[in-house]
Order: structure tokens, then C-alpha cells, then sequence
């Protein structure tokens, strides 16, 4: 595994961050609690929980309607929440930042709007092998309505992307690649910069899932190059039902509404509707305000602990969860990629990764068992589930040490 650089870092005062996590304080059938499942939801720190608390006690009123101060002052802070995800992503205008309900949405937003614009009959979708189902079925859906092709970029036993391949699999019929930039099964970090520049060689456009990499990785959209790089807000320690689409604002001019409604026109009438320039043609109906003010201060929260002191944590945790896991004999790692972030599945034999996950459950620890949205990787490793440990920069070495003594404690109860 790479790890990345920590020279001259501060590191992080876990113990100090802990205490901004009101969940790490339950007891789980008699037992601290022990969350390790920040890939499915990362846990909110208490101060988003108040900001988005003071919006609603304080501050609750619509944005872009009406002349009042305090509409006018939630608009303020619902959109200096845009501007603080255009600065994490880099991206160049704050018009490039689409609110979304989550990475889902933002992918079909592109694939029924962008998608169906370029997309036509004998076309082709290029994704990669361990795309999650949200980067899958959005284009499986137009495909099928465009009679059009989806082709697979493979991937090796190591949970590596087949590069070699992508020159050949890239043809004049491509009209979009898919990838995610990191694996939320195997942690892969792939060289999405590196699968941008090929691609847009061919004249291919990106887009980049990037649901799993915004928590443990500086991104810069700029330096990547993508056209479109989407996630989730509850990935990122901030609630749920609200995500970003960001796109190159040359695309997402060109491209057609999705949803119709309040807020993304600048008039009706019965003959003719005329829309708002992006983002807000794509941004219909009354936002998750709320949401979005919350995510803003998640965006705060990770920032001011440093991307670079939590990737350099997390990276000492699972090199430290990867040699006690791997020892257990009958135990095996899925994804054992050279670059990686702080995912870890795994499958135990004898064992069903469900009943692996209720074993641990009963100890404390939160894990996710089952085949994590990703069916086809889990087809590609020959397993139908595995048990998915995922760590944040609240966990500890600790913690690690009771996952592994309640591996162990469950392939005892199965001999």
C-alpha cells in the first residue's frame, strides 16, 4: 500500500475529535460502541448538528423568494455553502456546483440529461469493473432506451484497474467513460488523473464518482480535468439528502433540465418556459437547505482538521487493521491494491459475511455485511458478500484491536 506523505505533519488529537461525536459515547449490547462503517455513512460531528439545528430553530425560511431579511439571509447561507464545496473541489465557479439528494441523483441528473444528448444507437458507455450499482444502473437504463453498449474497463486480483486495456476498449463509439475514484469494496484509489487524460485523448468525456475519495483525499477537479465529479454529502460527515454534481460549465450549459418546477426559470407562460442559466435549471422546487448549510460545515469541520492529517491517520490504521486481519488464519482481504484508502473487506471461511456482522454487532463493533451495492465485483471475486470494515479519523488502534478480537471470537463460536 502507498501511504502518503506525513512528514511534517501534526497528527491528529483523536481523542480530542472523539468528543465531537455523540454517537462514540453509546453502549451497544453492553459494549462502547465501535463505528467502523464510515463508507456507508461517516458520522456527523456536533458541530454540523448544530449549525443545521440553528437553521431550523433561527434561521428557517425559503431561498431566492421574497424580499425579507431573513429570506434573504438563509439564501446567503445556502449558498456560501456552494462556495465552500467549490473551493474543496477547486473547481473554478461556484455555477459549476449542482445541489443533488446524493450521488445517485447527481449520476442520473448526467446520464438523462447529458447522456441522452450524446448517446445514440451503437453507441458505447465505458465503466470501470467496480463501479457501485449507482454508476451502473443509470447507464444500463439509457442504454437500453438508446440501443447502446455498456464495455467494462477489467480489473486485476489485486482489485487494480486493467489499464493496458483502456486504449483498445476506448473507440470511436465512446461517448462517456465512468469511474470511481475510490473502490467502496476493495478501497482502491484509482489514477482517475491519469484515466481522464486517456480518455480525453479520444475525445471521451469523465465523469467521477467520488463518494468514497472525498473523505480521505484532497480533490481538485482543475488538476484532474474532470467533466463531471459527483458525491454525497453524508460520505463527507454531514447529513443526508444532499449531494453535488460538479460539471465543467461549458457542459452543463449545453445541457437540457431535468426536473421542471419553482426556482429554475426565469419566466412561464402557456406558450413558452424560459430557464435559469446553471446551476439553477438543474436545481427545481424548494432545496434541502438545511442539508446543504450542514454540509457546508462538514466541509469546515474536515478542512480545518487538514485531508492530508486524515489521509496520513487512516493509512496507519489500515496498515495496522490489514497485518492483524491477515493473519487470522482462514481469513482473506479482498482488494489488495497498492494504493488504497481505509476500506477493508473481507471473508472468513465457514463463516457468512452476515453472520460475521450480527457476531460483531453483539461485541459493539459496526461493520456493513453484504455485497455493498456492488454485485459485479462481488462476481468477479467469486463471493457473495463480504463483511466491510471502514475507518475514519475518530478511530483508533484501539478500536482495531477489538474488531480483530471479535473476528476471532466468532470463528471460535463456528469451529
Amino acid at each position: 500500500m502507498t501511504s502518503p506523505s506525513n512528514i511534517g505533519l501534526q497528527p491528529l488529537d483523536v481523542q480530542a475529535i472523539r468528543q465531537d461525536f455523540p454517537l462514540l459515547s453509546r453502549v451497544f449490547h453492553g459494549k462502547p460502541v465501535v463505528y467502523l462503517d464510515s463508507a456507508v455513512s461517516g458520522q456527523m460531528p456536533a458541530h454540523v448538528i448544530e449549525r443545521m439545528a440553528k437553521y431550523e430553530r433561527e434561521e428557517h425560511t425559503n431561498v431566492h423568494r421574497g424580499v425579507s431579511t431573513l429570506s434573504q439571509e438563509a439564501t446567503d447561507f445556502y449558498e456560501a455553502a456552494r462556495e465552500k464545496v467549490r473551493k474543496f473541489l477547486g473547481a473554478a465557479s461556484a455555477r459549476e456546483i449542482v445541489w443533488t439528494r446524493g450521488t445517485t441523483e447527481a449520476i442520473n441528473l448526467v446520464a438523462q440529461t447529458f447522456g441522452r444528448m450524446t448517446v445514440k444507437e451503437g453507441d458505447e458507455i465505458l465503466l470501470s469493473a467496480m463501479e457501485h450499482h449507482a454508476d451502473i444502473v443509470p447507464w444500463q437504463m439509457l442504454a437500453q432506451e438508446k440501443g447502446a453498449t455498456i464495455k467494462v474497463i477489467p480489473m486485476n486480483d489485486a482489485g487494480e484497474l486493467i489499464l493496458e486495456s483502456l486504449d483498445e476498449l476506448i473507440t470511436d463509439r465512446t461517448k462517456l467513460l465512468g469511474v470511481v475514484h475510490v473502490s467502496n469494496v476493495l478501497g482502491t484509489i484509482n489514477p482517475v488523473k491519469e484515466i481522464i487524460a486517456r480518455a480525453h485523448a479520444k475525445g471521451v468525456p469523465v465523469l467521477v464518482d467520488g463518494a468514497q475519495a472525498v473523505p480521505h483525499l484532497k480533490v481538485d477537479v482543475q488538476d484532474l480535468d474532470a467533466d463531471f465529479y459527483v458525491f454525497s454529502g453524508h460520505k463527507l460527515s454531514g447529513p443526508t439528502g444532499i449531494g453535488v454534481l460538479y460539471g465543467k460549465l461549458a457542459l452543463l450549459e449545453a445541457m437540457p433540465p431535468w426536473h421542471g418546477g419553482g426556482s429554475m426559470i426565469r419566466s412561464v407562460s402557456w406558450e413558452k418556459t424560459t430557464y435559469l442559466p446553471a446551476p439553477g435549471k438543474f436545481e427545481a422546487g424548494t432545496p434541502p437547505i438545511a442539508a446543504a448549510i450542514g454540509l457546508g460545515a462538514a466541509i469546515d469541520y474536515v478542512t480545518a482538521l487538514g485531508l492530508d492529517r486524515i489521509a496520513a491517520h487512516e493509512h496507519e490504521l489500515l496498515a495496522y487493521a490489514t497485518e492483524k486481519l491477515a493473519a487470522i488464519p482462514g481469513l482473506r482481504i479482498l482488494g489488495t491494491a497498492r494504493d488504497k484508502a481505509s476500506v477493508l473487506s473481507f471473508v472468513v471461511d465457514g463463516i457468512h459475511p452476515h453472520d460475521m456482522g450480527s457476531l460483531l454487532d453483539g461485541e459493539g463493533v459496526v461493520v456493513r455485511a453484504g455485497h455493498h451495492c456492488a454485485q459485479p465485483v462481488m462476481t468477479r471475486f467469486h463471493v457473495p458478500a463480504t463483511t466491510r470494515a471502514s475507518f475514519a479519523y475518530f478511530n483508533t488502534r484501539e478500536e482495531v484491536d477489538i474488531l480483530v478480537s471479535a473476528v476471532l471470537k466468532a470463528i471460535e463460536l463456528f469451529k
